[in-house]
């Protein structure tokens, strides 16, 4: 059955409404409802039921994260700034505003989260992270992760993403990826600069310290004022 259904939502991904199955008692006819929902399934494949995810592994939650940063994201995976072998293809032949419109679905679901992650690193080296996440490290020039992400790090409108409920192995992997260029947003890529001043010992303690916390309640992205960002970023793309 489970098959069947990740055939249904990579069909539906693909444009088709209409799925028949026969079998030697004759033949079962049903339509697939068109619905967001239902062409999405191909993503909760890997992000999980409604693309909430779990609080381990390499894929991260997309339910609730802001609009703009999920289409910013989803254009980067089909213009090649980012890759996987899943997603890219995936997403190689889908327009602009059907990327929006998956980027709307997924934005504006309020789902709960999972709980946090038990700690991987002594208090020391979590003290560490905590303090990269609250101040930052002014003689490397590394903003707080607070100062673009939000006091409450659950992300600001319309496209700085939450850095809470995602597992420590997901950010790891990404901000490492973030230091080596793997990973590239629009220019200026900030976070690529951000990611090189940190050292790996940087890394696993933000990784750490961020996977453990409790998700706040409600864990939505705010709508800040029109302050500038504390370094330069590429645009949301509209």
């Amino acid at each position: 059955m489970i098959y069947l259904l990740r055939l249904i939502g990579f069909l539906s991904a693909l444009g088709f409404t209409a799925i028949t199955s026969a079998s030697a008692a004759g033949v079962l006819a049903f339509t697939v409802p068109d619905s967001m929902a239902q062409r999405t399934l191909a993503c909760t494949v890997c992000h999980g039921k409604e693309g909430r995810a779990t609080n381990a592994g390499f894929f991260p939650r997309i339910a609730g994260k802001p609009a703009g940063y999920l289409y910013s994201q989803l254009l980067n995976f089909r213009d090649g700034r980012r890759y996987n072998k899943l997603m890219s293809p995936l997403l190689a032949t889908l327009s602009d505003a059907y990327l929006r419109e998956i980027a709307d679905y997924f934005s504006a679901l309020d789902l709960p989260y999972p709980p946090p992650q038990a700690a991987s690193l002594p208090a020391r080296r979590r003290e560490r992270g905590e303090s990269l996440v609250r101040h930052g490290d002014t003689a490397r020039d590394i903003p707080a992760c607070t100062a673009c992400h939000g006091a409450a790090i659950t992300g600001t409108e319309p496209g700085v993403p939450g850095l809470l409920g995602l597992p420590r192995d997901y950010l790891n992997a990404q901000l490492g990826a973030w230091r080596t260029g793997q990973r590239k947003a629009t220019p200026p890529d900030c976070m690529h600069a951000i990611a090189q001043r940190l050292d790996m010992a940087d890394v696993s303690a933000l990784s750490d310290w961020l996977a453990t916390q409790p998700v706040p309640v409600p864990a939505k992205a705010v709508l800040v004022s029109a302050s500038p960002l504390p370094i330069e970023c590429g645009k949301v793309p509209k």
